[in-house]
């Protein structure tokens, strides 16, 4: 079954991941990583893990997962390789409405993590449905080596400009025909060389020049 894609917003929110191995260390820095409250259930767990548990930047369970441990949160993932506690973990997040990754078994769950690439606000995607991991890290891998960091600058760029691109061109779709105009492969070059101002100039000459 196709999925439906959505990038969430989980800044704040109360996230839980069951398992402390170097799976579930993934999926918890990548959960710190977009400001999530991190909570793992885990009787062990990596020393990554513990040091962040002593930093308190996560909460640290030291049990196994239980019935009712859910409650309250937002997300759920399950990363141990024990199927028991998994399809537990995925009853009790489906009677309470709850979002549940499985990590080795997506089918238990009600969404799954795509392999990405994150450049900046940029965020690229590729996602199996659990077919063939191999193919997605190929993919993700092929993403990662044609779009560099300087796509992530041309973004913060884009933010700084909007503003007097609105003020130019009133209408929403004037200013999505003159980004799709503008973004061409001379500012990229320039990014990617490091020459920041000089694509930053660029873009705002083409801004200065809408109507004249």
């Amino acid at each position: 079954m196709p999925f439906y894609p959505v990038n969430l917003q989980i800044a704040g929110k109360p996230c839980v991941v069951i398992g402390g191995g170097a799976v579930a260390e993934r999926k918890v820095n990548a959960l710190l990583k977009a400001g999530a409250v991190v909570t793992v259930i885990s009787p062990q767990m990596t020393v990554a893990l513990s040091r962040l548990a002593q930093m308190q930047h996560i909460k640290h369970v030291d049990r196994p997962y239980r019935q009712g441990d859910l409650a309250g949160f937002f997300l759920v993932i399950c990363a141990t390789d024990h199927s028991s506690v998994n399809r537990a973990a995925a009853q009790e997040a489906d009677g309470r409405g709850l979002l549940l990754n499985v990590v080795d078994d997506p089918e238990l769950g009600n969404f799954s993590v795509p392999a990405q690439v994150t450049r900046g606000d940029l965020l690229l995607t590729v996602s199996t449905a659990g077919k063939s991991p191999a193919l997605a890290k190929l993919l993700r891998q092929d993403l990662a080596a044609r779009y560099g960091d300087e796509y992530g600058l041309y973004l913060e760029l884009i933010a700084k400009i909007r503003a007097d691109l609105k003020n130019v061109l009133a209408t929403s779709k004037d200013r999505e025909q003159f980004w799709r105009e503008s973004i061409d492969e001379e500012v990229i070059i320039l990014l990617r060389q490091g020459k920041i101002n000089e694509a930053e100039a660029k873009i705002r000459n083409a801004v200065g020049s809408v109507g004249s």
